[in-house]
């Protein structure tokens, strides 16, 4: 019998609801069937921890006395360089933003000490954060320059505003050269060295509801230790990819742009990361809800690792040249294995996002419905599905 959002919210307000983390749900339905799942179960918890580059957060600093119009000036905090072509005192500060003054591979690798991802998390764990402002100076907006402290509790708004995470699957990158490269993927040996992943496979959000069943525009979820939101489909969001039986994409497909008060969240849940000889991102913990509606829905969310493919891509040659050609395939229970197989070779592999940690946000989220402190949302608008003429479309390149 199919359930209703409306009613498992009552429930989780009786705290009656039967609520599991993904791992939890692959073990009843495969004791139990999907149809007595669907019956027993009414949400299942999903997690990911892992660096997700385009995020940032935008903050509203309040104005001083006298008045500065830093839109279409410069702004620093910490010294990294923040977007503030917005109003008179709001930015943005990005994941990837780095100081002027960093060497970036002038010195080869990088080591991209410090940039937005860490004044994100310096900011939400409440240190002071030096804010430096340059600007034109206005007839009503009269200060030129502007020097001070800045924190998350005295400022107006701070906003985590993440335009594409949570990627539903990813490709496992390795190394076919015969020199070291550092990528956004981590530092690839050469000769398949190694073989490294980014995402949580069984636990991960978009690969438990793989067409957008329940996901969708309004969604309430785990955001950086606090809740947040689904505000639309990420970008780069492909949804028509190749597709396993099951329905999981076989290579990167759907994203999420997500939002939330960044006053709510934790530095736990949100860790500046430095890349070697690639630049610095944020590491962000996300956890979404999947109400159990129907047997269908059972199905989706007791997918287990090893029905869950993914794409082996060469990181040397045809990820950068945009050559469309992989080396192969290979399940998530494979590479957590600790080792693959490519061309008869044994690989090793390496997790950038961590599984222990996605984990613990499953936990948590289900302890927050549980506790009938969490309650579902319907969303408001889907996310366009595989079965939509939605396409993903590369930078046509035009003389000028």
């Amino acid at each position: 019998m199919a359930k209703s959002i409306q009613e498992i919210n009552e429930k989780i307000k009786k705290r009656k609801a039967v609520v599991v983390t993904a791992e939890e749900m692959i073990e009843i339905v495969r004791e139990k069937g999907e149809s007595q799942a669907a019956k027993e179960v009414d949400v299942v918890t999903t997690g990911t921890f892992g660096p997700m580059c385009s995020s940032g957060a935008y903050i509203n600093i309040g104005h001083s006395k006298p008045k500065i119009k830093i839109g279409g000036g410069k702004v620093y905090l910490n010294s990294v360089e923040t977007y503030p072509g917005f109003a008179a005192v709001d930015i943005y500060i990005g994941a990837t933003a780095l100081p002027p003054d960093d060497p970036r591979n002038k010195i080869y690798p990088g080591e991209f000490r410090y940039g937005g991802g860490h004044v994100i998390e310096d900011f939400v764990s409440g240190k002071d954060i030096v804010l430096t402002a340059n600007a034109y100076g206005t007839d009503c907006y009269p200060r030129k320059e502007l020097k001070t402290y800045i924190n998350i509790k005295d400022v107006n708004e701070a906003v985590l505003f993440n335009p594409r995470n949570a990627y539903q699957n990813y490709n496992v990158a390795v190394n076919l050269s015969d020199k070291i490269i550092y990528t956004y993927m981590g530092t690839l040996k050469p000769r398949l060295g190694n073989a490294n992943y980014c995402s949580a496979g069984q636990l991960s959000p978009l690969l438990k509801d793989p067409h957008y069943k329940t996901i969708g525009i309004g969604t309430r979820i785990f955001l950086g230790g606090g809740v947040g939101y689904v505000a639309w489909w990420g970008t780069q969001h492909n949804p028509g990819v190749k597709r396993a039986v099951n329905g999981t994409p076989l290579s990167p497909a759907g994203t999420l742009a997500v939002i939330g008060d960044l006053k709510q969240m934790s530095s736990n849940w949100l860790k500046g990361t430095s890349m070697l000889g690639y630049g610095v991102t944020l590491t962000v913990g996300i956890g979404i809800p999947i109400p159990v509606l129907n047997e269908e829905i059972a199905y989706y969310t007791a997918i287990k690792d090893e029905d869950i493919y993914t794409q082996i891509v060469d990181y040397s040659k045809a990820y950068p040249e945009g050559i469309p050609e992989i080396i192969g395939s290979v399940n998530y229970a494979q590479l957590r294995s600790g080792k693959i197989k490519i061309d008869g070779k044994e690989v090793p592999t390496g997790a950038l996002s961590s599984y222990a940690k996605a984990r613990e946000i499953a936990t948590i989220l289900k302890d927050w419905i549980q506790s009938g402190k969490f309650l579902l949302t319907e969303y408001v608008e889907k996310l366009p599905s595989s079965d939509s003429e939605y396409k993903f479309k590369p930078l046509n390149l035009r003389e000028i």
